[in-house]
């Protein structure tokens, strides 16, 4: 490949959205990977995923435990309630120096725990309470997620209609799936696709699967406008 042919494709590999992938509870990047790596090469080919490990040890058993293998993380620690939390700032400051490192990123993509708190950065990010020294978040693809309940958080994250494009996976079964559909509210014109699953990264169908293309073509197009 000369050199010309080499920066035209780096060029083309640049306009594929990039994304920092947050993964669920006690789970790790890995295993995120892995249950992304269920969808079609269609999509898989038009991204560029970045999967992370969060900061702490998992702090109890993983409903993941004999499924996938150890070792396995939390993003932060809450109460029974949900609306208190632990290690919250500290998870919020590990995340911005991934992203200061292994940056830009164009987008989150969040599943459970980690949708939970992709959602909310955009909001936190506007408010200036997180990620203020990389980029600002455009893309969001939430799967399994809801609210920040902690109220001062809630307050900041939600204070504001989120305008980034954002794609969220509601499943039928799912133990989150009303608090998914409240998410919604946060959010101008968000995508959504529905399955019949529980809490978890689900396969694409033939319903789903258009949506998420029309919503990968749509990202594409706006990356490629801003590096042109």
């Amino acid at each position: 490949m000369g050199k010309q042919e080499e920066q035209n494709q780096q060029k083309f590999e640049r306009k594929k959205p990039r994304f920092l992938c947050l993964h669920g509870f006690r789970t790790n990047g890995q295993i995120m990977k892995t249950q992304i790596e269920k969808w079609p090469p269609s999509v898989l080919e038009k991204l560029d995923l970045v999967f992370v490990d969060a900061p702490f040890p998992a702090n109890g058993k993983s409903d993941v435990e004999g499924i996938f293998d150890p070792p396995y993380y939390e993003w932060f620690q809450f109460n029974k309630e949900f609306t208190e939390y632990t290690n919250f700032d500290e998870c919020l400051a590990y995340i911005e120096d991934y992203m200061i490192e292994h940056g830009p990123f164009d987008g989150l993509l969040g599943f459970s725990q980690g949708a939970i708190l992709s959602a909310a950065l955009p909001g936190l990010q506007a408010e200036g309470v997180a990620l203020t020294k990389v980029p600002k978040i455009n893309f969001l693809i939430i799967i399994g997620g809801a609210k920040l309940k902690e109220p001062s958080l809630a307050e900041k994250a939600y204070s504001c209609s989120i305008r980034c494009p954002s794609l969220h996976f509601l499943g039928e079964t799912d133990f989150l799936k009303p608090y998914g559909t409240e998410l919604l509210e946060s959010f101008v014109d968000p995508v959504v696709i529905h399955h019949p699953k529980g809490h978890t990264v689900p396969r694409l169908d033939e319903k789903g699967l258009p949506t998420m293309l029309n919503f990968v073509e749509r990202i594409q197009k706006a990356v490629t406008r801003n590096e042109e």
